[in-house]
Parts: C-alpha cells; structure tokens; sequence
C-alpha cells in the first residue's frame, strides 16, 4: 500500500507507532519498524539527550529500518534539554520525528538541514493548518477517542479527519481510535494517508511493560476511559481505576478552584510504577477508547500483518462488492 505516508518515511506500511512514555522504547520501535511500520522511541522518558543516544543506538541494532523519535515540548518551568536533544537525533541519523505539545518552529530548520521529515500532533485542523504553514512535512490528527490529551474541541475523527482534508495540503495521519484493518480503511476514506496507534501498541508482545497493562486494556471496553484535568484545561483520556475515580471527585468537589497541586499524588512520577512495576492503581494513565477493540496480545508483526491483510480485503471484496 503506497500513500504520501509511506513515501514521506520510506515505510512499507501506513502505519506509525505513537510516542508512549515509559512506553515507547527500543524494543517496540524496532518491532514495528520491523514489521514495515514506523517505530517511535519516546524521546522524554529518556531523561537525558545522552540516555537518548544511547536508546538510539540500540534501537540501531535491532532494526536496519526508519525509525523516530517522539519529542513533545512541554510548557514547564524548568524546560527539559530540547536543543540537546534535537542535536542527539540529528547526530543519531534518526530521519523520522514526531513532535506534540508547543510549537516546535524554532527547531524545524536544524532538524531539515539534517534530513529529518517532522510529523505534528495535533487536535484541531487550526492547529494542523499552523504545523502546515510553519513547514511540519505531515500532521498527526488526533480525534476526541484518543488516549492521552484530545485536546478542548471534543470533535471525533469522524468529523476532524474529513475536515483535516478539506483544509490541509500535507499528507496526515489520524490517531485515536485506531486498532485494526477497518480502522485504517475507514481513515484512509476519510483522507487520512495512514494510522496512528498508541494504545493498540500497547497490547502486543514486544510492548517492554508489565503484563498487568496488557491485560487491564484487554479486559477494558470502550466504556471504561474517563476525561481528566478538563478543570485545568489539560484534558486527559485516562483508564478507569481508584485513582481516576479520586482525581475526578476532587475535580467535582473544587470546581473551578482546582489547582495541579491538588492532583499530584494521582498524576505525578506515576508512569514508571505503572508501566514497568504493574502497579495498576499507582496514579491515572493515557489509555484510549479504542481499548473496546482490543482483545488479544499479538506479537507487533502479527498485528501489523493482520492490520494490512484485514485492509486489503475490505478494500478488494467488501467495498469493490458494493459497487455494481
């Protein structure tokens, strides 16, 4: 299968990887790299640009393919390295990123200069069109399903992805709500020219976190994520647990009044309890409706094959079949 995408990454498959904290290590980007995807290293769970170098090269020894690297600009206070980052993926040769949070446009020149073709998290087509006119190469649009952070809008992909190509000359992806082979002909129909899986990736063999996290999002259905932080305009797709349900009666109790402080025993430092311990209820954790679709652990090869098989033949029998 050729898009835009796959000629934009040099892939194999319209399918990219989403940058997951505590997730999105070596060795599920390289299995789905592997596999024909794009494999994204999440650039901020390493905590130093050394510690990324050094997930790079190992990333390097497991896959020949193109890989990535998620860095999302956060709006802290004591901001983390960024240029020292960017100068560790640009000596790496990582030729793939895949930006989120603040606008990266003062990184954009270095990061051609090198060869790097840069992909934009967005949720709206406002801020899709702004990634486009400051010279992002692909956006990734994510819809009100996705786990982590949808964005203030609450529009679902349904409506965003055919709005995103209406209004977008660049190539796109859509997130959220993207599991399987009708999830990416569905988005492809949209206009969409591939998928991105987060919580999907999550769910397979190679993912390197507790088995308690694999089976918590196979278990869930697609009733069992709730919105967080909404009072602090910080929205959040998060699993159901004990934490969840106290973070949200606090919300209810404080109203308006709430402040970051008020929440930090159920969000702050909780990722490496959770993904690499299995301390299920440690804290709230991104977790995307799309959970209701999954229910099983395939390994990222068998999920990936899966996906395109599944695909092709919606496309060549299901649909061709409709048309007289």
């Amino acid at each position: 299968m050729k898009t835009r995408i796959t000629e934009l990454f040099g892939i194999e498959h319209p399918i990219i990887q989403g940058g997951m904290h505590y997730v999105g290590f070596a060795e599920l980007a390289a299995a789905v790299s592997n596999a024909g995807g794009l494999g994204m290293i999440t650039g901020l769970t390493q905590k130093t640009p050394e510690l990324l170098a050094k997930e790079i090269r190992r990333c390097r020894e497991m896959t020949d393919k193109p890989f990535g690297v998620n860095l999302t600009f956060l709006p802290t206070v004591s901001s983390p390295d960024y240029p020292g980052y960017i100068q560790t993926i640009i000596d790496g040769g990582v030729k793939a990123v895949e930006t989120a949070g603040n606008n990266p446009q003062k990184y954009l020149p270095a990061l051609h200069e090198a060869g790097v073709k840069v992909i934009h998290k967005c949720t709206s087509v406002r801020h899709s069109l702004k990634a486009e006119s400051i010279g992002c190469d692909a956006v990734s649009v994510d819809g009100f399903e996705c786990g982590g952070h949808p964005g203030e809008d609450d529009v679902p992909n349904f409506i965003l992805l055919p709005r995103a190509a209406e209004s977008l000359k660049i190539p796109f992806v859509a997130s959220g709500g993207m599991a399987d082979g009708r999830s990416l002909v569905a988005a492809l129909s949209l206009g969409a020219e591939g998928i991105n899986m987060g919580t999907r990736f999550i769910a397979t063999k190679e993912a390197p976190v507790h088995q308690n996290v694999k089976d918590a999002i196979v278990a869930a259905t697609e009733l069992d994520t709730r919105l967080v932080m909404r009072p602090l305009r910080n929205t959040e797709r998060v699993l159901l647990n004990e934490p969840t349900k106290r973070l949200l009666a606090k919300e209810a109790a404080l109203g308006a009044s709430i402040k970051f402080e008020d929440i930090i025993d159920e969000v702050a430092g909780v990722y490496p309890r959770i993904m690499t311990e299995g301390l299920m209820e440690s804290g709230v954790w991104s977790c995307g409706m799309v959970a209701g679709l999954i229910h099983d652990i395939p390994t990222v090869k068998e999920l990936i094959d899966t996906i395109m098989r599944d695909a092709d033949a919606i496309i060549r029998q299901r649909l061709a079949g409709f048309v007289g």
